[in-house]
């Protein structure tokens, strides 16, 4: 008889379908904040009118815009906004943008939460990995204060409790959790991502693929996760050649958003694998961006794991569409597909990072997690050269 625990996000509401900047406004209302600030990357606040129009739906309440958040997230970034969030004191965070700005706030929100001031900090409270593989998961105290997302990519970062931060020092992306981290509300308009570079949203398309992949073959799945996360994988292996094919249809952006929504339902929640651990030391290494990690390597992990998960490898490539089992190729058909880089060689890693990639990857509790077991840098060195 089966067992087990899952555990819902305290997230109160999703809102799709909707304009951000009313949506952000009705919701700040309802939750009867008086002085919201809002997070945002550069890119987005300084060059589109997407943060400009949320400012103004929020009028004199808004306690004004931080947009210094840094791809892969170092800890300095992080302590940048928490004192920030010190010195203006608002009540409500509202981040726009992607899977940087979201996890800049998460971890700031930890940050806020236990008091730390410089990036020695941060040690007491990330997620480590025991000798014998097992996680070591800090409790963590409420942060005064919750952020809402409107999200701009298909990171999926606005789906989960978990938020990852870069120490530059040791050259690893660290994992920081904590019950209140994440979005208390998310808000899905269509609208505000087409200035998503092509390039940024497809490639978190595949990201978005991996979540699901990771769900549906983990160590241990669960009913639900499989239902929500094949039903995602259709989905979003259909909209995603629709994105690149009519980048204005904005339903089938949204229905890419919504299938998201479902493939990240395991997210923190369902063991997961090397293509995820192994991705985060491709970002402190060598520079990465998450979604081109998740181009590389699930196609080489699904290799390397299929003598144990098969069975389930089988589920997700009947979800794309293929009726040979084979969802490493399903999955780089996709890839390529959608004009993103295949191999490790593509995103410019070079075989001399190997060492420092797989020697991170150990100290990641997903690596550790995998459906086949890892128990050495060697083994990780397999799935890079299966990359390659």
């Amino acid at each position: 008889m089966q067992t087990g625990v899952y555990e819902f996000l305290a997230q109160d509401r999703v809102i799709y379908g909707r304009p951000a900047a009313g949506a952000v406004a009705e919701t700040v209302a309802t939750l009867g904040k008086r002085r919201p600030l809002i997070v945002a990357s550069r890119t987005l606040s300084r060059s589109t009118g997407v943060v400009a129009a949320i400012r103004d739906a929020l009028g004199d309440a808004c306690a004004g815009v931080f947009d210094d958040c840094v791809e892969h997230v170092p800890r300095a970034s992080v302590l940048a906004l928490a004192d920030e969030v010190r010195r203006l004191q608002p009540d409500l965070i509202v981040t726009v943008g992607g899977g940087t700005p979201v996890d800049t706030v998460k971890v700031a929100l930890v940050a806020l939460a236990e008091g730390i001031a410089d990036t020695a900090g941060f040690d007491a409270v990330r997620i480590r990995v025991a000798g014998d593989g097992t996680r070591v998961v800090p409790a963590v105290k409420d942060p005064p204060l919750r952020q809402i997302i409107v999200p701009t990519t298909l990171s999926g970062a606005e789906f989960s409790s978990l938020g990852g931060a870069t120490d530059p020092e040791r050259r690893v992306k660290d994992l920081y959790t904590g019950r209140h981290i994440g979005g208390q509300v998310v808000i899905l308009d269509p609208a505000v991502t087409v200035h998503t570079p092509e390039r940024l949203w497809l490639s978190t398309g595949i990201r978005a693929i991996d979540h699901a992949v990771e769900t549906v073959c983990s160590r241990g799945p669960q009913p639900f996760t499989d239902a929500t996360g094949l039903h995602g994988l259709a989905m979003l292996g259909r909209s995603l050649r629709a994105n690149r094919e009519r980048p204005d249809d904005l339903g089938a952006r949204l229905e890419s958003q919504l299938g998201v929504w479902l493939a990240t339902t395991g997210l923190g929640r369902v063991d997961w694998g090397a293509s995820h651990g192994i991705g985060h030391q491709l970002g402190a290494v060598a520079g990465v961006p998450h979604g081109h990690c998740s181009c590389v390597m699930l196609p080489a992990v699904l290799r390397w794991n299929r003598p144990v998960n098969a069975d389930r490898q089988a589920l997700v490539a009947r979800a794309l569409g293929r009726e040979d089992g084979d969802a490493a190729v399903a999955v780089a058909d996709l890839v390529r597909d959608l004009g993103q880089p295949g191999s490790l060689r593509a995103v410019g890693v070079t075989p001399d990072q190997f060492a420092a990639i797989a020697a991170g990857a150990m100290q990641n509790m997903m690596v550790r997690s995998n459906p086949r077991a890892i128990t050495r840098e060697d083994d990780v060195r397999e799935i890079l050269e299966l990359a390659w």
